[in-house]
């Protein structure tokens, strides 16, 4: 009872002096945060057409954040995360992975995997900030950006050598490593980043859910997150050619692995033979070029490689592919491997912003994307293939000093599914303190190869059959939102209401058994077969509300409140009628909320405190139960110490979790939060920095103003 009245007095304490998280405007008297995201163009936050949403560096550095998810989860209201083994199940306003396109400097992450995406891939400690633009967005960004857009700004090393080391270390054996060197050399400039990560994992329970099991288990050695290392190496290469042009080239690789404890004989339980590991790859080419003030053209191919395999840790027999042919109970042996899935992605993407006359800022672009999957034992002949080409144009009109209007239009071939045309359309106008925003936009997005040609089999107490469906249609989405922002002073409120309606949705649904493929229905008996469907439709509304308030200029604290409700429709062909069904993952009610100190204790030394809450109501799901609601608290110190003009010794300590809440639902059930016990965790962070640029940055961390940016 004590810990709910405190938790309640928290709260309350948050919404007396409430924030808006993700807009950190800066004032008249210092510089003000530039956003690209929304628009594809440069635009100061409080000027940018279409509502954008940013998480700066001074909130990711006093929070301490230890991966993407943990900072989405803990510093927004409108996500909700499910850990799991191949990577993270994320919901942003009731739709999840596959409707979310996630940006790091603004090309996509290449790493789904079983509808899943590997956050892993981004350092959190390499991360200058996050904008986060709601809504579909596919005029600009093309398939996948129905629910919205992630970009993940890097930091930038432009001047001079630049050294830094952060050291983090949690109670669960929880270790990260990032080390960085840039340096610039006449016109070359180079930033080397290499992570790494490990954690023992944890188990928040030993028993195994009844229905699924044969008996009741209590001394399950199931992990609730499995123990798991993982290491990325990076490199990005810049020639300033001369004033106008820039030429890079980039890459990197990632490895991971997921250590998967073996259950021995208990019936109806996953065996764990085997360990999963990633192996990824990537390399880029392009260049910016700038004609004249105003005007310029990119150009960027990428490749990307995602490999899935099974690590066989004791003898496995196996359906699958061996040299090309399908073999019954193959014998794997540990030590060996096995591919599970290996994704390729080519990309090229070209693109002009151009100054017009009448106050028009034009953006024209062209895009081809060639996706390559193999996938033996996952997809039905082995391997799927499917490219699209892209061409765009958006118009940005200031058609009066307080009314900006902002059109797109894009028009997708794709080679299955022929022709599609995706408008959208933004209104923002300024009237002093308040800023009003209105916007309407088409998504669009066709079935992924996996979907297509999906054939996988489970054993989990009986045999459970995935399938694809080659009868997919491309699903497609009208989105509309309208939003009122008011500042006054030091506060700083908005709310914005939105309505997404998704057209042919695409889920794994429950179909009878009799109709599997007849060859794997007489082979496998199944007791259970799912099969991506397009749902009739799928609406998600609701309402994200932020409030924000400076005292002083030391104190900064705030709320953010999100409501959501969502409605989908299946035909049941077997019933012959319309059955409403739950987007799985939706929560109703989600918020956040916390309050910043920071203070010059010396000329040597500052001090940064940070409480931090997140709370999420029942999260819903079609089958294996439903999600607890949950509320968890962090608080996070800063302290900088021994900054001089070319050196800095940081050191973060904190605790995660505070009141210790720990999800102890059965395993084979859905949690409505993976989070630990209560987490305690410190980092080490040490900075060298030498070059004009470079120091005026170490500098302008340590000044008073709380409002400025490290």
């Amino acid at each position: 009872m004590t810990k709910k009245r405190l938790t309640v007095g928290l709260l309350a304490l948050c919404a007396v002096v409430a924030v808006e998280a993700q807009d950190d405007i800066w004032r008249s008297d210092s510089l003000q945060e530039v956003v690209v995201t929304g628009t594809g163009t440069r635009h100061l936050l409080k000027n940018a057409p279409v509502q954008t949403e940013v998480i700066t560096s001074k909130m990711l550095r006093q929070y301490g954040g230890n991966s993407l998810a943990d900072i989405l989860g803990g510093l927004s209201s409108s996500f909700a995360f499910s850990e799991g083994d191949m990577g993270s199940q994320i919901q942003m306003n009731g739709l999840g992975n596959s409707y979310i396109l996630i940006l790091v400097d603004g090309k996509r992450l290449h790493g789904d995997n079983g509808g899943e995406n590997d956050l892993g891939l981004i350092d959190p400690h390499n991360i200058e900030k996050i904008e986060i633009v709601k809504g579909a967005s596919s005029a600009l960004y093309g398939s996948d950006a129905i629910a919205g857009v992630i970009n993940i700004i890097t930091k930038k090393h432009d001047e001079g050598l630049s050294l830094e080391s952060t050291t983090r270390y949690d109670i669960y054996n929880g270790l990260q490593l990032h080390d960085g060197i840039g340096f610039s050399w006449g016109k070359w400039k180079s930033y080397t980043n290499f992570q790494s990560q490990q954690s023992d994992g944890w188990q928040n329970t030993s028993t195994e859910d009844p229905h699924q099991t044969e008996y009741l288990i209590t001394d399950s050695k199931n992990k609730t997150v499995n123990k798991n290392a993982k290491m990325q190496l990076s490199e990005r290469l810049t020639y300033q050619a001369n004033k106008d042009l820039e030429l890079y080239a980039d890459g990197s690789i990632y490895w991971k692995r997921i250590y998967r404890p073996t259950n021995g004989t208990h019936p109806g339980v996953d065996k764990r033979t085997y360990d999963m590991r990633y192996n990824n790859a990537s390399a880029s080419v392009g260049g910016k070029w700038q004609p004249s003030k105003g005007n310029t053209v990119t150009l960027d191919v990428d490749w990307n490689r995602h490999a899935y395999y099974y690590d066989f840790t004791a003898l496995t027999l196996t359906d699958g592919y061996v040299d090309g042919y399908f073999t019954h109970y193959f014998p794997y042996y540990p030590g060996q491997a096995q591919l599970q899935s290996d994704q390729r992605r080519i990309m090229a993407h070209l693109k002009g912003v151009f100054t017009l006359p009448k106050q028009n800022r034009l953006s024209l672009g062209a895009e081809y994307r060639y996706d390559w999957l193999k996938a033996p034992n996952r997809v039905e002949g082995g391997k799927a293939t499917d490219n699209t080409e892209a061409l765009y144009a958006q118009d940005e009109w200031n058609a009066a000093s307080w009314l900006n209007i902002t059109g797109g239009l894009r028009l997708n071939r794709n080679e299955q599914f022929g022709l599609y045309l995706t408008p959208k359309l933004s209104a923002m106008a300024s009237m002093g303190d308040l800023i009003l925003r209105a916007t309407w936009s088409q998504g669009f997005k066709s079935p992924t190869p996996k979907e297509l040609h999906y054939r996988y089999v489970r054993d989990m107490n009986g045999t459970y059959l995935f399938l694809g469906n080659t009868d997919l249609k491309p699903q497609t989405s009208n989105y509309f939102s309208f939003g009122a922002e008011y500042t006054w002073g030091g506060l700083t409120a908005s709310a914005t209401a939105y309505h997404n309606q998704v057209d042919k949705m695409i889920a794994l649904v429950t179909i009878p058994n009799a109709d599997a493929p007849i060859d794997l229905y007489t082979q496998y008996q199944p007791i259970k077969t799912r099969q991506y469907k397009n749902l009739e439709s799928a609406k998600t509304w609701g309402c994200d509300v932020n409030v924000r308030y400076r005292i002083g200029k030391e104190w900064t604290a705030g709320m953010a409140y999100s409501y959501l409700d969502t409605d989908a429709q299946f035909y049941d062909t077997e019933n012959d009628v319309l059955q409403n069904v739950i987007i799985d993952g939706m929560a109703h009610h989600k918020g956040s909320c916390f309050v910043m100190w920071n203070h010059n204790i010396s000329s040597a030394y500052r001090l940064g405190v940070g409480l931090y809450g997140r709370i999420s109501s029942k999260r819903y799901y079609q089958l294996n139960g439903d999600g607890k609601g949950y509320q968890l608290w962090r608080l996070s110190t800063t302290h900088d110490i021994l900054q001089d003009k070319e050196s800095s010794l940081n050191i973060e300590v904190g605790v995660d979790n505070i009141f210790d809440y720990v999800d102890r639902t059965y395993h084979g059930l859905h949690l409505g939060t993976t989070t630990p016990g209560r987490t305690f965790y410190a980092s080490l962070i040490l900075r060298f920095n030498r070059g004009k640029k470079l120091s005026n940055n170490i500098k302008s961390n340590f000044k008073q103003q709380s409002n400025e940016e490290d």
